[in-house]
């Protein structure tokens, strides 16, 4: 590994001088940390990993990560003293890893300063692979935002590029304290081989590094990648050919609402239930069939869109409406209104010059164009859309009748669906289905509205909703009416699932865990009800002021001051057993709320919780649920499900489904592979395969949904900028051939895996 890429380049440029070529500037470098002999293997740090030396190509340390036995498993490249660095105008950390391995591995890393500011970033190292990696630490894209959430690299280099994730876009590189690389939620053990750790200062830069990055279809104009669609006729005849083939393999074990005909008949109610069948958690159908919902989320147009980088007068866009039903990230395309358009300029030069070919509003394809009047994050706060999915779909289906378009889609999704294997679609699917009448699938809704909100401190997705508010309760039941509406007491609908990963704390502080909490004890009672109910809680609890003080170690002169607001500084055991109760207390009052309204208004179809996200949920949120809800879900982002991370299933001991997963891989012609990296399409579907049966094989599970139908745009959705690969269909509608054989192999055998001897 000593012939580092940078030695090549220095060679090659030698060799271009000797034979009269001009030299181009080369990129200063220093190197900051080699592993050429045992004692320098110190300067590794481990968590859950063994370090050794490797005396391979002249010495390297190699790296054991106990990740089979450890959730969090990993290393730190940490100096004795901080890197100061501060001289590079530019900055990239480079660094030589290999895979002796036979399995990919998929890594966070975090690049720190003395100040703890970090940026994180993820990457995959390919089986019985040896690369070079780059962190882009200072580079002018970095101070850039593009809507994007990982953009085409901007300067010329020979390097692997990480995917950046998240943090500070600027950190002290004058006290650089360490890079952590971490394998999260693995079900073996993993082996990497590193050495070379070096600086480099980034040149030639491309100041049109994301002009012209987008095609007529949608794709990546500036690489090549397999099944990449060139024209219209390519991309019929690739669609006739697969119409012609559907539906050819049906699985035969399967009653008429996808459950298990081969096996045992339990009570049939007419709808979905859960039961327990042999000691593990089910669903049951309809019919009365063992039931496992392996699914697809995320199948409707809502986030096919992307910001074009024009927009209108805004006086002319209608505002939204406070009582209405669904988030704009929701919302189909809403194109801006015809007496708009007139006032349609460029808002972003570095959007507006991404895309190659935008239709003209008064031609077919100008159907596809929408409006967000409001996004999460990205280069613009409102503005234009386009779908190019949409487009797609209206060039291989020969329509610009939009009904007609969308339900030659319907149809041919659900033959896919049936093809390839699923038991029903998962989350946040088209409306329009639910009419069909023909496959299962899960009904979702959001309680949005005027009430008031606390805050967890982390609100990503935006605050939380303060559930002893009466507004709340109002609002709860109108969303539930308008989703029962919907479903109309369909035996297809398996549940329902009403919001999302709300950001109900995090572990690893008191802070973090007990935020919404904490942060609602500092309001009035007269401006926060959870603030009225924990005071009421507290006043229950504690016989006087004066007891409170002594077990919170506070010197309040009365139960006033309380009301009026309390900052915390400090934490006894009291507090924190009450900090506890208090977000318990607050937790159970949104799920009985919602609950109860579901019992009244669809007490046929289950409720499915609020599918919490794996880093913002904690125990007493998950107990508190845990009363209320049907079945428990979870959104979890990682390569398996072990007993590692999920042993408190059984102390639960409640129907569980995870909501969302998925893996990409760069090979997809997108810029991210998503929140899980694969090497290639192929291992795409192993990863898939691992997933899924390890839920298939938790007793606790009653079904796994992948996020999502369709590949995020190249040039990121509209919301937030995502442009992952994370699709069972890329932007052209053309299934991903490894990651479909991979899931009707697993749906062949999940029954009898399942629910089998």
């Amino acid at each position: 590994m000593k012939l580092t890429v940078s030695l090549c380049l220095l060679l090659l440029s030698s060799l271009m001088l000797s034979c009269g070529q001009v030299k181009k500037d080369l990129p200063r470098e220093r190197s900051l940390m080699t592993f050429s002999d045992p004692d320098s293997i110190d300067q590794i740090e481990p968590q859950q990993a063994s370090i050794s030396y490797s005396s391979l190509d002249g010495g390297a340390a190699r790296v054991d990560m106990h990740a089979a036995s450890h959730h969090i498993s990993g290393f730190t490249i940490k100096p004795s003293v901080p890197w100061d660095l501060s001289d590079f105008n530019n900055l990239a950390l480079v660094f030589d890893i290999a895979n002796p391995t036979d399995e990919s591995v998929s890594m966070y890393v975090s690049t720190t300063d003395i100040h703890n500011d970090f940026q994180m970033r993820s990457f995959v190292v390919p089986a019985q692979s040896s690369q070079t990696y780059s962190i882009d630490i200072v580079v002018p894209e970095l101070s850039q935002e593009t809507g994007i959430r990982s953009n085409p690299e901007s300067w010329n280099n020979p390097y692997q590029a990480l995917i950046w994730r998240g943090g500070k876009k600027q950190i002290d590189t004058s006290a650089i304290a360490g890079v952590r690389f971490d394998v999260r939620g693995a079900l073996s053990d993993k082996t990497l081989i590193v050495d070379n750790v070096r600086a480099v200062e980034p040149l030639e830069f491309n100041p049109d590094y994301l002009k012209g990055l987008v095609d007529t279809f949608g794709q990546s104009a500036k690489v090549e990648f397999s099944h990449k669609i060139d024209s219209v006729d390519e991309l019929r005849n690739v669609s006739d050919a697969e119409q012609k083939q559907l539906q050819h393999n049906t699985i035969t074990d399967r009653s008429s609402f996808h459950g298990w005909r081969n096996g045992p008949k339990l009570a049939a109610t007419g709808f979905y239930r859960a039961d327990q069948y042999k000691g593990k958690w089910t669903l049951v159908d309809p019919e009365g069939y063992l039931f496992f919902s392996n699914g697809i989320a995320n199948v409707r147009m809502a986030n096919t869109s992307t910001m074009t980088g024009y927009d209108f007068d805004h006086t002319l866009i209608p505002a939204r409406n406070l009582g209405g039903f669904t988030p704009e990230d929701s919302l189909g395309l809403n194109p801006a209104p015809n007496q708009a358009l007139s006032s349609r300029q460029i808002s972003s030069p570095l959007r507006a010059g991404m895309f190659n070919w935008l239709p003209s509003y008064d031609e077919p394809l100008g159907e596809h164009f929408g409006y967000r009047r409001e996004v999460h994050s990205g280069a613009l706060n409102r503005g234009e859309t386009y779908s190019f999915y949409r487009a797609n779909l209206a060039r291989k289906y020969r329509t610009d009748d939009n009904q007609k378009l969308m339900q030659a889609w319907r149809e041919t999704t659900v033959k896919r669906m049936i093809d390839w294997g699923f038991t029903s679609f998962g989350n946040w699917v088209d409306p329009e289905f639910y009419e069909m009448k023909n496959y299962p699938y899960f009904a979702n809704g959001w309680i949005i509205g005027d009430f008031k909100t606390v805050s967890s401190g982390n609100d990503y997705w935006g605050a939380l909703p303060d559930p002893f508010d009466p507004k709340f309760r109002e609002r709860a039941f109108v969303t539930v009416k308008k989703i029962s509406d919907e479903v109309a007491n369909s035996p297809w609908c398996v549940g329902v699932f009403i919001d999302n990963e709300k950001s109900w704390g995090i572990m690893g502080s008191v802070e973090s865990q007990y935020g919404i909490v904490i942060n609602t004890l500092t309001r009035s009672v007269d401006d926060s009800p959870s603030k009225a109910a924990f005071v009421d809680y507290l006043k229950k609890t504690y016989s006087s002021i004066n007891a409170f003080n002594s077990a919170w170690g506070t010197s309040l002169r009365d139960w006033e001051m309380l009301e009026n607001g309390l900052a915390l500084t400090n934490y006894t055991g009291a507090a924190l057993k009450d900090l506890a109760a208090m977000l318990e207390l607050y937790s159970a009052e949104y799920f009985r709320i919602v609950d109860s309204t579901m019992d009244e208004l669809m007490p046929n179809h289950l409720y499915m919780g609020a599918r919490f996200a794996d880093w913002a949920m904690t125990p007493e949120v998950r107990t508190a649920a845990a009363r209320y809800v049907d079945v428990m879900s979870y959104n979890y982002y990682r390569e398996a499900v072990s007993d590692v991370f999920w042993d408190f299933l059984a102390d639960i001991d409640k129907p569980s489904i995870i909501g969302e997963f998925h893996n990409g891989a760069l090979d997809s012609g997108l810029l991210n592979p998503g929140l899980i990296h694969a090497e290639s399409q192929q291992d795409r579907g192993v990863k898939y395969q691992e997933y899924v049966n390890s839920v298939i094989d938790n007793p606790y599970f009653v079904g796994v949904h992948w996020f999502q139908y369709i590949d995020s745009p190249l040039t990121g959705r509209a919301y937030d900028g995502e442009n992952y690969n994370v699709g069972f269909v890329s932007v052209t509608d053309i299934p991903y051939k490894p990651l479909v054989d991979s899931a009707r192999s697993v749906n062949r055998a999940l029954y009898p895996r399942r629910y089998g001897n």
